[in-house]
């Protein structure tokens, strides 16, 4: 390893004036091992660059090149592996991690200890060593080669000085004295001994020439230290004469203290009284307000509102320590406690008086109302109440208890003036519903026999009720039927238009009316009595309470809690539930009031549930738009609850009414009653949930209500005696379709597709089934010609058949001349215009598929005749112009 050392110093690092302090054999890590060396160099130039350099052997020859150089202030991390354990391999952390793999764990513990060492002397710990033994980071460098390299060298350099050229001027002229200096070394050095001795002499003798001047100085500074003494001397009696001013300065300045103190105190006690005069003392003009102020006028309220003001100033003045110890501040308090509770029981026993008054003169004016279908207005009352609001607040800030007493009573006297108008409002409400509906509904009221009753309910195909909002007169009149039946079903179909008659539809625009002008008249007067209360009792803002002792009170059932703080109630929950509870009380009778005439508009006409649903949804999506947390939000959101359970209800009513539908077996079914009844309850309902808020609702029960009309046409078909099965199915899906398509109901569009597939089905199967084969023997006879074809005969051989040759084929043709098809078709069409109902007039498109159903048989035939008969002429007696002319001569005349 020496000779390889010096080798790279001679051939690598001394042309470039870098010298070799280690060097390590290695190889890279998981690769060929491919061996280089790692070299640890620093210049001989100054500033010093230490440098790590890796050197290989070049593969043309036995000489090294320099392959790559890395600066050692580039060198981030120095990681060999483990500590402990010995192992050859180590990183280093340059640009990347490159990782090596020595020859020898001792080669790379001299290069480490190196690169540590070089890093303590130019970058001071810049480098981290990790995972490296402690012995190995010591200053103290190992004997050996190393040493000599990277210390001794070092600081032989940094020894070494150079003469400067002063220090080498004077060595030439010294050695320019002495000729032989060069020559004879020894004698040089004696002649330049013995001059150092001459001047050594010549040193003392100076030293001793100058002790006279000594001598001299020392005689000065006696008589300097003399002169010292005799001015401390004159400076201690200028000290004592000073002495006996001093006390006296000291006298007069303890004295002035004394004065400025008394000053101060002076102007601090002026400050103290002039406080408490300027923010404790009460005029006497608002004393006597408080007093004997008119609450009944308003400048007297206003009087009396500065005073109570005022009042409250002087009760809250922050006042200083010590203050509430003085005599006459304890009085001035008292005083005030005392007019603060005269004036508070003067003001709220007047206010309960007012409001006495006020249901008194309110009650008064209800009869004006007794027959209008409008609440009273209180907007005088909040008006003449208004006028105290800042007296309430400032009772609420200084008398919570009688302010909460007033709130009490408020409650308690409203609350039963408005219970008296509304039931009278309702009561208003409810005359005018059922005094239109007595007079809109004559019919349900008319004398019948009840057999013709029976007979209407029975006839028209066993519906045992209407899907129209009249299910209640009709439910009345099933109930009363008893006893014979009537022949005819006429005088249900005409009861049935009279359900659906412009009277129904004015009972139900008149109930309509009569609801949305009960809603309007119930929102302002809730918004203007909440309004009322939030700025007469000064509860529209809300304040965070903090507390210690927490109470709980009752209104009207609903809790209260309070907690209080330095003896002064506050809410805890926010003031806007108050509000909620107050206007919970005064208004309880709203909700139940409102249920009430809801159950009565469902009992005059189901279908009223569809307009309340509507209407009710309106007010309350409004109603959460101005307030979701408010009394009146939250009533018309409870009462919305039961109008759609109505609503549910009378959708469910329907639909049982579906499933109890009976037929008649006497008289062909037609257009099913629940089917004309869904086109009179989506035409009805489109109209009202037009632009409506609650329109999934509707989406909903129309799905369930298709539904079960679907299902119980197919039951009712399944069940008709009288009229085929495929008619009842083809006529009531058209008649579906129909209805949707005109209505165009977004959410029943795949229904509508269903409707017109079932139709067009069942159309196809009738016509199918009722043609059957109207030239049955020639039928059968080609059916036996398409087996033989089947079995493998060839169809030109067919007519060499014994059975089916031309002369019998020619025989059965010969038995249905035109006259007896145009007989034929006549009875099929008499017998379809029998199955088919007068409603959907389908009978001219049920004929035209039968005629293009029969003409199809017919080119059938002939295509038959014309591959297994070719070139017999034989032709069928009828062309395909006779049967279109006599389909047609058959409409005309029916």
């Amino acid at each position: 390893m020496t000779a390889i050392k010096h080798a790279l110093q001679r051939d690598i690092f001394t042309p470039n004036d870098e010298r070799l302090l280690s060097i390590v054999n290695v190889c890279k890590a998981g690769k060929k091992k491919r061996n280089c060396f790692l070299c640890a160099t620093v210049t001989t130039e100054r500033p010093v660059q230490v440098n790590v350099v890796k050197v290989k052997k070049s593969d043309k020859g036995d000489f090294y090149k320099r392959q790559t150089a890395w600066a050692l202030r580039d060198l981030a991390v120095v990681d060999a592996k483990d500590a402990v354990k010995e192992s050859p391999e180590f990183d280093l952390h340059f640009d990347k991690v490159y990782k090596w793999v020595a020859s020898s764990t001792v080669e790379k513990n001299t290069f480490i200890s190196c690169i540590w060492k070089l890093n303590q002397r130019y970058f001071r710990k810049k480098i981290d060593f990790i995972n490296v033994s402690s012995q190995l980071l010591e200053e103290s460098v190992p004997s050996g080669e190393n040493q000599s390299v990277a210390g001794g060298d070092e600081e032989a350099v940094d020894e070494y000085q150079e003469l400067n050229a002063r220090e080498e001027q004077d060595i030439e002229i010294m050695m320019e004295g002495c000729e032989y200096a060069i020559a004879n070394a020894e004698a040089f050095a004696e002649k330049l001994s013995r001059e150092l001795q001459v001047l050594d002499g010549a040193n003392i003798q100076s030293i001793m020439a100058s002790e006279k001047q000594v001598n001299i100085l020392m005689k000065l500074l006696d008589e300097a230290l003399k002169e010292v003494d005799q001015i401390e001397l004159k400076l201690s009696s200028y000290e004592e004469m000073l002495q006996s001013v001093k006390e006296q300065m000291d006298q007069i300045s303890e004295s002035n203290h004394l004065i400025h103190l008394s000053n101060t105190n002076n102007v601090k006690l002026l400050s103290e009284i002039e406080f408490l005069v300027n923010h404790m003392d009460l005029a006497k003009g608002h004393i006597k307000a408080l007093q004997e102020g008119d609450l009944t006028s308003s400048r007297g309220i206003e009087a009396c509102t500065n005073a109570a003001d005022a009042l409250l100033q002087c009760m809250n003045v922050a006042l200083r320590p010590g203050h509430d110890m003085l005599h006459a501040v304890k009085q001035q308090q008292q005083r005030f406690s005392d007019l603060r509770e005269q004036f508070a029981r003067r003001l709220a026993s007047h206010l309960n008086s007012v409001f006495v008054q006020q249901g008194h003169d309110q009650s008064s004016t209800l009869a004006q109302h007794s027959a209008e279908l409008t609440l009273p207005n209180h907007h005088p009352f909040h008006r003449d109440l208004l006028r105290y609001a800042k007296l309430m607040e400032w009772l609420k800030n200084t008398d919570y208890g009688k302010y909460e007493g007033l709130t009490k009573n408020y409650m308690d006297y409203l609350s039963r003036l408005y219970e008296r108008e509304i039931k009278d409002f309702f009561e208003v409400a409810k005359i005018k519903m059922t005094g239109t509906t007595r007079e809109g509904k004559k019919f349900a009221t008319l004398p019948r026999k009840e057999s013709a009753v029976k007979q209407e309910t029975e006839s028209l195909h066993g519906s045992s009720g209407k899907l129209t909002g009249s299910t209640s007169s009709l439910n009345k009149l099933s109930v009363q039927s008893s006893g014979n039946r009537r022949s005819q079903s006429s005088s249900l179909l005409d009861m049935g238009n009279m359900s659906a008659s412009d009277l129904d539809v004015a009972d139900r625009t008149k109930f309509d009316k009569i609801f949305e002008q009960v809603l309007s008249e119930l929102e302002p007067l809730c918004l203007a009595e909440q309004d009322f209360i939030s700025k007469f009792f000064k509860l529209q803002q809300h304040q965070s309470t903090s507390g210690t002792t927490n109470e709980v009170e009752e209104v009207d059932g609903a809790p209260l809690s309070r907690s209080y703080t330095s003896g002064v109630p506050q809410t805890v929950s926010s003031e806007k539930d108050m509000i909620r509870q107050m206007m919970t009380k005064i208004f309880r009778c709203i909700e139940p009031e409102l249920n009430n005439l809801i159950a009565l508009g469902d009992k005059i006409d189901s279908f009223n549930s569809l307009y309340m649903l509507v209407k009710m949804s309106h007010h309350v999506w409004t109603a959460q738009n101005v307030d979701p947390a408010s009394f009146l939000s939250t009533t018309l959101g409870n009462v919305l609850v039961t109008v759609k359970r109505n609503f549910d209800k009378c959708i469910s009513n329907q639909m049982k009414q579906m499933d109890e539908v009976k037929i008649s077996k006497k008289s062909k079914v037609g257009i099913l009653p629940f089917v004309a009844e869904f086109e009179e309850f989506a035409a009805l309902a489109e109209s009202i949930f037009k632009n409506a808020e609650r329109r999934g609702d509707l989406d909903k029960a129309y799905i369930k209500l298709i539904r079960a009309v679907f299902d119980s046409v197919e039951k009712v078909a399944n069940e008709s005696q009288k009229t085929p099965r495929d008619v009842v199915m083809m006529e009531n899906f058209h008649h579906i379709f129909a209805t949707l398509s005109r209505l165009k109901i977004s959410c029943l569009e795949a229904e509508k597709k269903e409707a017109k597939q079932k139709y067009t089905d069942h159309l196809q199967s009738y016509v199918i089934y009722s043609l059957g084969q109207p030239l049955e023997k020639l039928n059968h006879f080609f059916e036996g010609v398409e087996a033989r074809v089947a079995q493998g005969i060839r169809e030109e051989e067919v007519s060499y058949q014994l059975a089916f040759n031309k002369q019998e084929l020619r025989k059965v043709i010969k038995e249905y001349p035109g006259k007896e098809v145009k007989k034929g078709l006549d009875n099929l069409y008499k017998k379809v215009d029998k199955h088919l109902c007068e409603e959907e007039n389908l009978l001219q498109v049920v004929w035209h598929s039968m005629q293009d159903e029969f003409i199809r048989q017919y080119k059938h035939f002939e295509g038959l005749i014309a591959r297994c008969y070719p070139g017999s002429g034989i032709t069928m007696e009828f062309t395909i112009q006779d049967i279109l002319d006599y389909c047609s001569s058959i409409a005309q005349s029916h």
